[in-house]
């Protein structure tokens, strides 16, 4: 049996999220369908992150186990898999390759980090609408860039995230928090961590925004962190506008 990781990228539109829900369709059943048709055999698929719905990936990990009956050393890498598995995914979920590595490699434990980009604009315009949030009143992205770099001082996030979670630990480590302006009226929000809790982005934007708004100062978000309670940060922003584009992995994740 031999694992493999899955570089893939989704328009999270139309589904529920990446993880398998039972009452809608999500990009890891579509993933899980098209890569066991185009074997035959049921395939099961382990994703670096779980983003909500409507959430987007410019870059999502996965891994699965394959083997061939009877030809355990044949190895499905390389562009002849992701050239049949495009035909087969529908057209908002595109697969850029597939790399075999170690037998215990794990998509979502062994990464050492994940980047979101999440992105705004002021101004109507037919063209950002669908993948970025529109706001209103010109925010003061220096305060907001102020009150982002706060977050290099904590690791319990609780307050930015979704309440009744299945996770043992609301600790993270953010490495990168910073707002960068793409064209007049047009911002990116990026941000880096070694792990992310159910919803955490958009609540930290959501509170930043307050912030840029004059609504809530910077000790004020230190005060929403330190606080440890959801109810004191900002708004969940939409989804739409989120995107996941990197996830990194230890050297040696990899077989040659």
């Amino acid at each position: 049996m031999q694992r493999y990781f899955l570089y893939l990228a989704y328009d999270g539109t139309d589904y529920h999220g990446w993880q398998i829900q039972p009452n809608g369709i999500s990009v890891q059943e579509v993933v899980q369908r098209a890569l066991s048709t185009l074997l035959r055999q049921p395939v099961a698929v382990t994703g670096a992150g779980r983003t909500d719905t409507g959430v987007h990936a410019r870059l999502m990990v996965a891994h699965f186990d394959f083997e061939y009956p009877g030809d355990p050393e044949r190895r499905i890498d390389g562009p002849w898999l992701t050239d049949k598995l495009n035909r087969i995914l529908p057209p908002d979920v595109s697969a850029y390759k597939v790399l075999p590595v170690r037998a215990d490699a794990h998509a979502r434990f062994d990464a050492l980090s994940r980047t979101y980009h999440y992105y705004i604009h002021f101004g109507k315009s037919p063209f950002l609408r669908a993948y970025s949030c529109r706001l209103y009143r010109m925010l003061d992205f220096a305060k907001m860039n102020e009150a982002a770099a706060t977050l290099f001082d904590y690791t319990d996030f609780t307050s930015f995230s979704k309440v009744n979670t299945d996770t043992k630990t609301n600790n993270c480590r953010i490495m990168r928090a910073r707002w960068t302006e793409l064209a007049p009226g047009e911002w990116r929000f990026e941000i880096q961590a070694d792990r992310f809790l159910r919803n955490m982005v958009r609540a930290i934007v959501g509170t930043l925004v307050e912030v840029g708004r004059g609504r809530l100062t910077v000790d004020g978000f230190r005060a929403v962190i330190e606080g440890k309670d959801r109810c004191g940060a900002g708004e969940s922003m939409p989804g739409n506008a989120l995107f996941l584009v990197d996830v990194e992995y230890p050297d040696g994740e990899y077989l040659e």
